[in-house]
């Protein structure tokens, strides 16, 4: 199921700062790894996006608009779910914020709390490459012994 996710609302609560010039990057950075853990497309609104900063960018499966000044990311989050119809329904809309729940229910999609995400992605590794064993090690430790049988 496909997320449209609120990024300043959810920032704080996976241990952010909003105050961080980088928060909107590390945010993406753990959107990407929950989308191609999860094999699903992530779309992350933030507004406030200064002059000509404002648009929308891919970051793998990761869809992030950059709202320009004078518009919310409430708004657009309500125009995307608008725009989607009858789909929307299959798309969950991440935030804690009232109005954009409420604005995901009239669309029929499900609703998740900024604070339940920033569970779901405290909750598995940060990086599948914790999990998997040092190849290059192995590789090594593999040719030290075939190098003293050799010698025998």
């Amino acid at each position: 199921m496909p997320y449209l996710i609120d990024g300043h609302n959810l920032i704080p609560r996976v241990g952010l700062s909003l105050q961080s010039p980088d928060d909107e990057q590390a945010l993406i950075v753990r959107l990407q790894e929950f989308s191609r853990r999860e094999r699903t497309t992530v779309e992350v609104y933030f507004d406030g996006a200064p002059p000509g900063q404002a648009g929308t960018r891919r970051y793998g499966m990761v869809l992030a608009h950059f709202v320009r000044q004078g518009q919310t990311a409430d708004e657009a989050i309500a125009h995307r779910l608008a725009s989607l119809g009858a789909q929307a329904k299959n798309w969950t809309v991440v935030s804690s914020d009232h109005q954009v729940q409420r604005s995901a229910r009239i669309h029929h999609a499900r609703v998740l709390s900024a604070e339940a995400f920033a569970h779901q992605l405290r909750s598995h590794p940060r990086s599948e490459q914790a999990e998997k064993p040092d190849k290059v090690g192995n590789i090594e430790e593999w040719l030290q012994m075939f190098q003293k049988r050799g010698k025998k």
